[in-house]
C-alpha cells in the first residue's frame, strides 16, 4: 500500500556501479500539498484536505438524511446503524458527561463524531491514504466551536460574573490557595482547553501518519532500491509492520474521535454545572 500524498517524480538514469541513495525518510514537508486549482487565485485555497473536508460534511449528512428519510419499527440496516450510533453518542457520552439538559446537545455531539471518525478513517483509507486532520487548521477551527457552545451556554445559565467565578474560582478552598488556584483555572478553562483540544487531535494524526509511511517507504526502499541482500531479505518485515501499524492506526483513529467528543460533552457538562 503505497501512500499517494507524496508526488513521484521520475529520477534520471543512474550509471551502472553507481552506488544507492540513502533512504531519507518521509517527514513534515511530505504533508504540504499542493493546491489543486494552481495559478487560479480565487480557487488557491482548494488542495486535497479541503476536499476531503466537504466530502466528509456531505457523507455524513447523506449517512443520515438516508438513515432517517422513512424510519420504520424494525429498522433495516441502515437505519439501525444510526440509531446505535445515535445511541452510543446520547447514552455513553452526553448523558453521562452533560447530565439532565444532555439532550439538546446530542445533534451537535453525533455530527462532530461523525465527522472527524470520517477524516480520521481518510487516513487508511485506499487512494485517499491522507488523514485530514494532520493538517492543524480544521482541529483548530472544531476547538473553537466547542470553546464557543460551551462558554455561550455556561454564561447563559450562570450569567457572566458567575460562570467566570465558576470556572476560576474553587470552591471548598482556602482564600490564599485561590491565590494561587484561580490563574491556573482561568488558563486552563478559557486558554489551554481549544488549544489542548486541537492539538491531541492533530498531533495523533500527524504522528501515527507519518510512522506509518516510514515503515511502507522504507520497506519499498528495502525492496527495489537497496544494494543489500540482507535488507531486501528483511523488507517484508517493514511491509509487515506496516499491515500491523495500519491497524493500529485505525484504532487510534476512532479512539481520537471519540476523545474530542467525550471532552466537548464534559467541556459543556462543567459550564452547566452548579459547581464543579
Amino acid at each position: 500500500m503505497i501512500s499517494s500524498l507524496v508526488t513521484q517524480v521520475p529520477a534520471p538514469p543512474v550509471p551502472p556501479g553507481t552506488p544507492a541513495e540513502g533512504f531519507k525518510a518521509p517527514g513534515v514537508e511530505d504533508f504540504n500539498l499542493p493546491p489543486i486549482f494552481e495559478g487560479i487565485p480565487v480557487l488557491e485555497w482548494v488542495d486535497k484536505v479541503s476536499i476531503q473536508f466537504i466530502v466528509a460534511a456531505l457523507f455524513v449528512w447523506a449517512f443520515f438524511a438516508l438513515a432517517t428519510k422513512d424510519p420504520k419499527v424494525v429498522p433495516g440496516r441502515l437505519q439501525f446503524l444510526a440509531e446505535k450510533f445515535q445511541g452510543i453518542v446520547r447514552d455513553q457520552i452526553a448523558r453521562d458527561n452533560i447530565g439532565p439538559e444532555f439532550r439538546k446537545y446530542v445533534p451537535y455531539l453525533v455530527a462532530l463524531f461523525a465527522f472527524i471518525l470520517v477524516n480520521n478513517v481518510f487516513g487508511i483509507l485506499p487512494f485517499v491514504q491522507f488523514p485530514s486532520f494532520s493538517h492543524p487548521g480544521m482541529a483548530y477551527a472544531l476547538a473553537a466551536i466547542t470553546w464557543l457552545i460551551y462558554n455561550y451556554v455556561g454564561i447563559k445559565k450562570q450569567g457572566f460574573g458567575g460562570y467566570v467565578r465558576l470556572m476560576t474560582w474553587p470552591p471548598g478552598v482556602p482564600g490564599w490557595v485561590r491565590v494561587i488556584l484561580t490563574p491556573i483555572e482561568f488558563l486552563s478553562n478559557f486558554i489551554l482547553r481549544p488549544v489542548t483540544l486541537s492539538l491531541r487531535l492533530f498531533g495523533n494524526m500527524l504522528a501515527g501518519h507519518l510512522l506509518l509511511l516510514v515503515f511502507i517507504f522504507g520497506g519499498e526502499y528495502m525492496l527495489t532500491v537497496a544494494d543489500d541482500l540482507v535488507l531486501n531479505v528483511l523488507s517484508p518485515f517493514a511491509f509487515l509492520f506496516a499491515i500491523v501499524m495500519t491497524f493500529f492506526e485505525a484504532f487510534i483513529q476512532v479512539v481520537q474521535a471519540y476523545i474530542f467528543t467525550v471532552l466537548t460533552a464534559s467541556y459543556i457538562g462543567a459550564s452547566l454545572a452548579d459547581e464543579h
